[in-house]
């Protein structure tokens, strides 16, 4: 794996961790994030990887975030450093489909979008969504009717 791909792998790594999300089961509960679908990693691999990344079942490591009831919430398509990150779009959404995740989280270390596959486009972001975050969209559900009739503030 080139370099850059690692480095874009490092930095999606501590952005994931940043935001409460858990590659380990520890005090705060079980591990949240797949890096294969449905393979748990040991802290025990993770470090025997270093930076070379090749080594998965796939030969990609795309992370798969669960919900508080172990099921797939957000897929997270990691392109590397030279690669904007739009261009996994489409085969983000069919991962995400494939696997039931409503929300797609697109990077490359440095540049990171934010999408519901069931509405829109993908958003720029500066950081990621925790669990919290994403579970509190996901459960967000307008009054479609009654912001029609929201009066005017101008």
């Amino acid at each position: 794996m080139a370099e850059k791909e690692a480095k874009a792998r490092i930095r999606i790594n501590k952005l994931l961790e940043e935001a409460g999300w858990r590659f380990f089961d520890n005090e705060d509960g079980p591990a949240n994030i797949l890096l294969e679908n449905h393979v748990k990693i040991t802290q025990k691999k993770m470090d025997a990887w270093g930076d070379d990344y090749e080594e998965t079942k796939n030969g990609a490591l795309d992370f798969l975030l669960l919900d508080d009831n172990n099921k797939p919430v957000c897929v997270l398509e990691a392109k590397k450093e030279s690669l904007h990150p739009l261009t996994a779009k489409r085969q983000a959404r069919e991962y995400a489909k494939a696997v039931g995740a409503q929300f797609v989280i697109l990077s490359n270390g440095i540049v990171h979008y934010f999408w519901d596959i069931t509405k829109g486009n993908p958003k720029p972001i500066y950081k990621f969504p925790s669990a919290g975050e994403i579970g509190a969209i996901k459960a967000w559900k307008p009054d479609r009717e009654a912001l029609a009739h929201e009066p005017s503030l101008y």
